[in-house]
């Protein structure tokens, strides 16, 4: 089984209580192959919050039975943060927790790092310029590039461009980049334990340009990405229009598509898989999935908040290998 690293977030969100409640449903074994990286006291307070039952412990070497393993990373004026509250305080707390996390990872002492949410503002109060996790694990990793997946039971779904502009994604979706994002789309899926991933790729423009009567970018662009990849040896299909691709990964046909931008890939993904979507970053030398949704400040530390997504983004670190030749 698996090690999982998992970062508490931002303590003044929902972070501590969604892994609290998702560990107080998980077996003995299951919550000894977790260590939880946060504030103690942040934790201890959720899991008296949800009624757990939960004890977290440090420095043992034998963990009692049902306890969970806690790596303490002591949030700086903890007494200041306060529930719902934007804080660079609570920005430092996540920043060190996630620093800490992939530390972790690289050195191997972890299998997967697994985060709850940290808030971008907070981040940024603190003092990191950095884009929320993508941008801190980049920096911490030394990668220059990772890539967006979203996946659930019923769809996953890798990205060539996000966080820019449709003006913009036009002209990032160029053949190298649509290769780079195939390459790092088929090691995700191997690490998923899929032999032999199908990839789709989605056409940026509408019906793929029908011949250059919408656009030319899918004949120019694309189709050379596809076939070089299918040169490396790699399943991968189109340009598939975007109003027919997603249906047909959902009916089983594939096991990833490439969308072109942020929400061609994101509304789809986000509609169908709901709060089982989870978000993984593809490209990195460490293996990382995490809930995809916010801090929730409107409901933190109330004991509201669902927990099901950190569930489906434990489960699926539990189903992550690490490619070595792939």
């Amino acid at each position: 089984m698996n090690t999982i690293g998992i970062t508490m977030g931002d303590p003044a969100g929902i972070g501590p209580e969604v892994v609290c409640k998702a560990l107080s449903e998980m077996s003995a074994e299951e919550r000894a192959a977790c260590l939880v990286i946060g504030d103690p006291v942040f934790m201890a307070r959720a899991a008296d919050l949800v009624n757990s039952g939960i004890r977290f412990v440090t420095g043992e070497e034998m963990l009692p039975a049902g306890a969970v393993r806690l790596l303490a990373i002591d949030a700086p004026n903890r007494d200041a943060i306060l529930p719902g509250v934007l804080s660079p305080d609570a920005g430092e707390a996540a920043y060190r927790c996630v620093k800490a996390c992939v530390e972790l990872a690289l050195a191997g002492t972890i299998d997967v790092v697994v985060n709850a949410p940290l808030n971008k503002s907070a981040l940024r109060a603190a003092g990191y310029p950095h884009n929320g996790h993508a941008g801190l694990l980049a920096h911490f990793t030394g990668t220059k590039t990772s890539y967006a997946v979203l996946a659930s039971p019923q769809l996953s779904v890798i990205h060539v461009s996000t966080h820019v502009s449709l003006a913009k994604a036009a002209e990032v979706c160029r053949t190298e980049a649509i290769l780079a994002t195939i390459r790092a789309g088929h090691r995700h899926v191997l690490s998923t334990g899929i032999a032999r991933p199908r990839i789709a790729v989605a056409g940026l423009n509408p019906h793929c340009g029908e011949g250059g009567l919408f656009g030319s970018e899918d004949d120019q662009y694309v189709v050379p990405a596809v076939q070089a990849a299918r040169a490396e040896g790699i399943d991968v299909t189109g340009p598939v229009p975007g109003d027919v691709v997603f249906i047909q990964a959902v009916d089983g046909k594939y096991d990833l598509v490439v969308a072109q931008f942020h929400d061609q890939g994101h509304i789809p993904a986000k509609l169908i898989g709901r709060h089982e979507t989870v978000n993984i970053s593809a490209g990195l030398p460490i293996l990382r999935a995490s809930v995809d949704h916010g801090t929730a400040f409107d409901i933190a530390w109330k004991g509201v908040a669902d927990h099901h997504n950190m569930k489906a983004a434990i489960a699926m670190a539990r189903r992550m290998k690490p490619i070595r030749d792939a």
